[in-house]
């Protein structure tokens, strides 16, 4: 073993991503991780492990049971009172009498039964990330905490006020090789990155044959193999990765979701709402869920109006419209299933009066995304559209000008070039199309190119 694994293992445990909180607004935790915490633990010569839970709903699986218990430090984020962070921190205060080092948002009312404990607070700018001016005092500060950590004084309650002796954790199963199994998953996951970043499905595969049996490894790398599938449109694969994996894993929403979607893609509609409806039906109303049921709807109306069949088409565009407003309504902060309400009733009957009720939400919800430093092309496409329906020529421009600045896939411009041009059609059925919207096709099909369909 190299001289540099065998440095102490920290384990992060902390939400993932963009959350949002009602009196502190969004916190950009991944910045949080990258630009500060991170820093901190290297700062003293630990590896930093980072809690991925979150990514399949919460699971406390094997390997996350091994890093609480076996990491020899922990840094703790307990900023909105993330649950599962509580619940990781519990177990770690239960079996570790020291080495857990807490921090939270400043401005973060801490729950009453951690008040009392000693939390380094850490400050986050405007836009939800690190402050600048604060962030290198703030990386100072839990450098040394940290430091001090490594002093072994000690900071569970459990152990400061308790005569209990801690459990000897060098008997948990496979102890002696969790530092080998922790590099190598490093290794197999980086693997994994640069074989998605070339799309190359040759290299997926044959990492997938590296990892053995799914049921028995990480559960983040099992959901980024996931990923790196439906990244690369291998909808078989994603399929065959979701029924090897363990059925803890496969029943969570984010992975039945994903299979649902490559359900869809592979031809098989009437599965995947059976996965969707499923699901909707044991944890209600979800945004992303009836997004994805809208999706299959939506496919198989488009396949009628193909094949001609007019009354199966006028029905299956009443069950995607309703699908979509269902996930609108549950999440309206969600704009994917708003915009495609609109687009869909507006192709029904542009006339119909819900359309100017709902438009100025969707168009808030996009703008709310699209202010963010992460927007993405599809923020900024949703305004586009609904800058056409508003028939408002100076939104459109700006919206497809900011769509474009994010260097589109040429699939991507095509999907809502192909939008534009059925909600065009259907405007010409009762009223003439203003000029400035064939120039905004014509621009969307310079970066679509040719259709290829």
């Amino acid at each position: 073993m190299s001289a540099a694994s065998t440095a102490p293992y920290c384990f992060v445990a902390m939400p993932f991503g963009t959350k949002d909180d009602a009196a502190l607004g969004k916190v950009h935790f991944d910045a949080v991780y990258d630009d500060l915490l991170r820093p901190a633990v290297e700062a003293v010569g630990m590896h930093c492990i980072r809690a991925d839970e979150e990514q399949v709903g919460g699971i406390i699986h094997r390997p996350m049971f091994e890093r609480l218990l076996l990491c020899e430090y922990a840094l703790v984020d307990l900023s909105l009172a993330n649950a599962n962070v509580y619940y990781e921190l519990g177990i770690r205060h239960a079996t570790r009498p020291w080495s857990t080092v807490l921090v939270f948002q400043e401005g973060f009312r801490l729950p009453f039964d951690v008040g009392p404990l000693r939390a380094l607070p850490y400050h986050l700018g405007r836009d939800g990330k690190p402050a600048r001016e604060h962030v290198v005092a703030d990386r100072a500060a839990l450098t040394e905490k940290l430091q001090h950590a490594l002093e072994q004084s000690t900071d569970s309650p459990v152990f400061e006020l308790t005569t209990l002796e801690p459990p000897d954790t060098r008997t948990v199963g496979g102890a002696e090789l969790f530092r080998e199994r922790i590099e190598a998953t490093a290794a197999l996951k980086e693997r994994l990155a640069a074989a998605g970043r070339a799309s190359d499905l040759t290299e997926l595969r044959a990492v997938q044959a590296d990892l053995g049996s799914l049921g028995g490894i990480d559960t983040g790398l099992a959901i980024d193999l996931l990923k790196a599938y439906l990244d690369v449109s291998a909808y078989d694969d994603v399929v065959a990765v979701v029924r090897a994996m363990p059925a803890v894993v496969r029943r969570t929403p984010f992975v039945r979701e994903r299979l649902a979607f490559a359900l869809n893609r592979l031809g098989e509609p009437t599965k995947a709402e059976e996965v969707l409806l499923r699901l909707i039906d044991e944890r209600g109303k979800n945004s992303e869920t009836y997004g994805l049921l809208g999706r299959v709807y939506k496919d198989q109306w488009n396949d009628a109006v193909i094949a001609g069949r007019r009354a199966r088409a006028a029905g299956l565009l009443d069950k995607a419209i309703t699908a979509y407003l269902d996930g609108f309504e549950a999440d309206w902060r969600d704009h994917y299933p708003g915009i495609n309400a609109v687009q869909l009733m507006h192709l029904r009957d542009p006339d119909d009066p819900l359309i100017g009720e709902l438009l100025p939400v969707v168009r808030y919800s996009a703008r709310l995304k699209a202010r963010r430093q992460q927007a993405d092309y599809w923020d900024h496409a949703t305004l586009l559209e609904v800058a056409v329906l508003e028939n408002d020529p100076d939104a459109a421009w700006t919206a497809l000008a900011m769509a474009l600045a994010t260097d589109p896939r040429d699939w991507q411009a095509r999907s809502t070039l192909d939008t534009l041009v059925r909600l065009r059609h259907a405007r010409e059925r009762t009223r003439p199309v203003p000029g400035w919207v064939h120039q905004i096709e014509t621009e969307l099909a310079d970066v679509a190119g040719p259709d290829a369909s």
